[in-house]
């Protein structure tokens, strides 16, 4: 009797958090869309910013958003999975390398994302970008500046630790008899990870992928001194050019505009957009995994 009054007792709690988990998320989201509901036009989606940011669109803070994403992919996942697969397919459990970069992934992931910041600051403008200035292009300031390419790489930094336990965890879960079959067709340990161990955790990689960029979406701290912009009508069209981001988009608005009340639309509404481009992220990849795994029982 006790014992069952103790499980009816955890299992009316759990229900309760996450009724209440779920109430919470209900209500930010009907308190952001009754906000930007009314301002959220095509216009507004496709537009550019106006001088004095008390009107026009966040077209630019969109594309901007997009490009920091895909080129922090590109730069974070195939690192991410490569260090997975190291770590899970060669190295011993026991040898030095493989507990210094299990304790650099570990570190990362506490590491404060205003660190990751200062860091891309200190490290990819003022070392790695100056030291390229000097070199190739004497007092001509191009890499020595915040742009997309320092941001987007600060970005992949951030995200890193998830991608690698991410793919590290579905690698791990393909059986071992697959790889000594492999093995013992003759494959070499390269082909089996390529044709077996790969194919067969792909979920778990684009899944990981695609956490790590609604992650990356999102950050704002991380940009704040390695390229977003305040204000930046047109469309960066090179890696070193500024650029505009959803999540500081909000962030001066709702801090460093003169007028914030003439604003609180347009924060809502960009709040919105932004919540809702990380929510459909996050369902891609529920969607994603599912189809594959589909394919795979089939």
């Amino acid at each position: 009797m006790k014992n069952k009054f103790l499980g009816s007792s955890i299992t009316t709690l759990s229900a309760l958090s996450a009724l209440i988990i779920v109430l919470a998320v209900v209500v930010v989201m009907g308190e952001i869309m009754l906000g930007g509901w009314s301002t959220l036009t095509w216009e507004f989606l496709t537009g550019a910013p106006k001088e004095g940011m008390t009107s026009g669109g966040i077209f630019p803070a969109i594309f901007g958003t997009f490009l920091l994403v895909i080129i922090m992919s590109i730069i974070g996942v195939p690192v991410g999975t490569i260090t997975a697969i190291y770590l899970s397919e060669y190295a011993s459990q026991k040898s030095f390398l493989a507990r210094m970069i299990r304790f650099a992934v570990n570190t990362l992931a506490g590491v404060p994302a205003i660190v990751f910041g200062l860091f891309g600051l200190g490290f990819f403008i003022q070392f790695v970008g100056s030291g390229i200035d000097k070199t190739f292009y004497g007092t001509q300031l191009k890499w020595g500046q915040p742009n997309i390419l320092w941001a987007s790489v600060t970005m992949a930094l951030l995200t890193l630790p998830v991608v690698i336990v991410s793919v590290e965890e579905a690698i791990k879960t393909v059986p071992r008899e697959l790889r000594e079959a492999s093995l013992a067709l003759g494959a070499t340990k390269l082909q089996t990870i390529w044709k077996v161990v790969l194919p067969n955790s792909i979920t778990g990689i684009l899944t990981g992928g695609i956490l790590a960029v609604s992650r990356g979406a999102g950050e704002v701290a991380p940009i704040l001194f390695t390229g977003a912009a305040y204000f930046l009508p047109h469309l960066p069209t090179e890696l070193s050019d500024q650029f505009m981001e959803l999540g500081y988009h909000i962030y001066i608005m709702s801090t460093q505009s003169p007028d914030v009340e003439a604003t609180r639309g347009i924060q809502y509404a960009t709040t919105l957009v932004l919540l809702l481009l990380t929510f459909g992220l996050n369902f891609s990849a529920i969607f994603l995994r599912y189809k594959l795994r589909s394919r795979a029982i089939r």
